[in-house]
């Protein structure tokens, strides 16, 4: 036996691998199990080897041993093909043969890189069955899949249900919880990981900065990169992308520079996206240019997210010219353009008013125009108010079967704000019609270590007496400063006085209120908000920043604004 592992190990090509196939067939090896099943593990997943040629040899196999479907079914939880596996799986429920742990563990393995959620619970019952549930392996393997296909209910059920749990069973559980907008439980998971005397590692950290960076939740991430330090951490290039990435999403694009800067060897293509985009989503536009005119003298070649990054950041700053120059000169640089650059190309046309333009480029496109590409059109028209192009693509949508309620809103923003109440009503029984609902809107602030969370007219805070108290103040000083409420971002046909009042009370100007009698003066408000901020609480935050002496960060869904005395960094253009 030991002699026909080597012979195994040995076999670097697939002639190889089929002179000792007959070698163990003439010699009567081939009908002892353990061999066969070591060829036939080898021939499935290494690269000298074949796997559809092992499934043809497995076929021959009189009664085939539980470790020959598991060399099968491992070939195939690693191919392009992994629900051929759960396929082989099932063949072998049907049969003789008894699965053990690692058939499961292989199979659930497919389940994850094939997201196949109801499979997953199906073997699921199978490892409970057959008493597997013990193996911290196999717990791990299920609760990473379940994590995977985003059922992170069964996740967690499985990880507090684990006897024994090692790093990757608590790694697992975090990144499927900061990956699925689960990011608040996955932060205090992590703290509860560091309680209980588990040191994270590379692959625990990369989870709870994914999960900070979403909640903007800056000073646990500075805590998190402290620890990095002191564990010399910083020396994984992954990990110091996600530093990078925290502190651009958090709005210290300065930090995340000099985390940059500090990286010795930078010639991972990722680590310049990432500070790329950082600087995009800033609104620096030059500065963007700039580090990429860097990248180039330092050798490393862009790929398609570079040049994704870089018009990203030329349609936050406005930089038309340059856009359109780095677009057409993508393919002379071996990157061929796709729909998303295609995306980014029709956006900064639109923000910047050539409407009819971005519309002739989707026209024109090489490739069939996705509903985003249509999508950004139409928000162009909101912000110019061509009617008459809003409603052609809105047709368009709703040609192509878009059920989303941003379509509907900026068609009805676009009536509203021409007083055309009769379409606006058209549009929500349209809306009603196709049980299309309205995203809410809702606000992020961290305080103190916690986060809290604000929807529009939010009255549920323990401390909503200050923040109304606070309000009134704030519409007080501002009319002092000649503020006017605009009303256009009202899509009702209401009295005037009724619509201030609505605008009062959208989320981002409760968390910044709260963040007003929260903490101390000058100190920064940082805020997140799930959708783009409106015009009217761009406005008023910005005379906030005026009146209370305050730097103030909103981080959008498209971009950061930073209001300081009186302005804000997107300079009006976003």
């Amino acid at each position: 036996m030991a002699n026909v592992e080597s012979l195994v190990q040995r076999c670097t090509t697939f002639s190889h691998i089929k002179q000792l196939q007959a070698h163990l067939i003439t010699t009567g090896k081939f009908h002892f199990c353990p061999s066969r099943s070591k060829l036939l593990d080898h021939c499935a997943i290494s690269p000298a080897g074949s796997l559809p040629f092992a499934a043809a040899v497995f076929r021959q196999i009189p009664n085939p041993s539980t470790n020959d479907f598991n060399a099968i079914i491992r070939g195939f939880a690693q191919s392009p093909e992994p629900s051929a596996a759960i396929a082989w799986y099932r063949t072998m429920r049907c049969g003789s043969q008894r699965v053990d742990a690692l058939t499961c563990s292989f199979t659930l393995k497919a389940c994850a890189r094939g997201l196949a959620a109801s499979e997953s619970m199906q073997i699921h019952s199978d490892v409970i069955r057959f008493g597997f549930m013990a193996d911290a392996l196999l717990g791990t393997t299920l609760l990473d899949v379940y994590a995977k296909v985003a059922d992170i209910g069964s996740a967690r059920k499985v990880f507090d249900e684990m006897v024994q749990r090692d790093i990757a069973s608590w790694n697992a559980l975090i990144l499927g919880l900061a990956q699925g907008d689960q990011a608040g439980e996955a932060i205090a998971l992590f703290k509860k990981m560091e309680t209980e005397g588990l040191r994270p590692n590379e692959i625990t950290v990369l989870g709870a900065l994914s999960a900070c960076s979403h909640l903007g939740a800056i000073k646990e991430g500075e805590r998190i990169h402290r620890y990095i330090r002191t564990q010399k951490l910083d020396l994984n290039v992954q990990v110091c992308n996600a530093v990078i990435d925290l502190y651009a999403k958090c709005g210290f694009v300065d930090k995340a520079y000099e985390v940059f800067n500090g990286i010795i060897c930078k010639q991972n293509v990722v680590t310049w996206n990432t500070m790329i985009m950082g600087f995009a989503m800033h609104g620096d536009g030059n500065k963007a240019l700039e580090l990429f005119e860097e990248m180039d003298r330092a050798g490393v070649r862009p790929d398609a997210v570079s040049y994704l990054s870089l018009l990203c950041a030329c349609n936050h700053a406005g930089l038309v010219e340059d856009g359109m120059r780095l677009f057409n000169s993508m393919e002379r640089h071996g990157v061929k353009p796709n729909v998303k650059h295609y995306g980014t190309l029709v956006d900064l046309l639109g923000r910047a008013g050539q409407v009819k333009k971005a519309y002739n480029i989707i026209n024109s496109m090489p490739m069939e125009p996705d509903l985003v590409l249509w999508q950004s059109l139409l928000g162009a028209c909101q912000i110019y108010k061509d009617v008459e192009m809003a409603e052609m693509v809105s047709s368009r949508l709703v040609e192509m079967g878009s059920r989303s309620c941003g379509d509907f809103v900026l068609l009805s923003n676009i009536y509203a704000a021409h007083k055309r109440w009769g379409d606006v009503g058209k549009v929500r029984d349209a809306m009603k019609n196709r049980n299309v609902k309205k995203v809410p809107g809702f606000s992020y602030i961290e305080v103190d270590g916690t986060i809290h969370k604000f929807f529009t007219d939010d009255k549920s805070n323990t401390r909503w007496r200050e923040i109304s108290e606070k309000l009134n103040e704030i519409r007080f000083k501002i009319k002092e400063l000649g503020y006017v409420a605009e009303t256009s971002f009202v899509f009702h046909d209401i009295g005037e006085e009724e619509k201030e009042n609505q605008l009062c009370y959208h989320s981002e100007k409760l968390a910044v209120a709260f963040g007003l009698i929260s903490t101390g003066d000058r100190t920064p408000i940082q805020v997140i908000k799930n959708l783009r901020i409106c015009g009217d609480c761009h406005t008023v935050i910005k005379l906030i920043s005026k009146i209370y002496d305050r730097e103030i960060i909103v981080r959008d869904r498209i971009r950061f604004h930073r209001f300081q005395e009186g302005s804000c960094s997107c300079r009006d253009y976003w």
